[in-house]
């Protein structure tokens, strides 16, 4: 039983990560379209949140797995 719900918190987590990093590369694309000489700043702040949100993933799917082996 531990081990399903740690599975549905670790695709929650997973889910999250998708649609956040969807989310920025759609505002990155639509920042870009609007002003393209900010085009360099944008990418890179893009390229770094999108880290962010994926070490925060990979930490929630880590988690939810070690929980789910007791």
């Amino acid at each position: 039983m531990y081990g399903s719900i740690a599975a549905i918190g670790a695709g929650l987590a997973v889910l999250g990560a998708g649609i956040g990093i969807g989310r920025i590369g759609g505002s990155a694309v639509e920042g870009i379209a609007r002003n393209p000489e900010a085009s360099g700043k944008i990418t890179t702040t893009m390229i770094i949140a999108a880290a962010l949100i994926e070490g925060v993933a990979l930490f929630g799917v880590v988690i939810g797995l070690l929980g789910g082996a007791k």
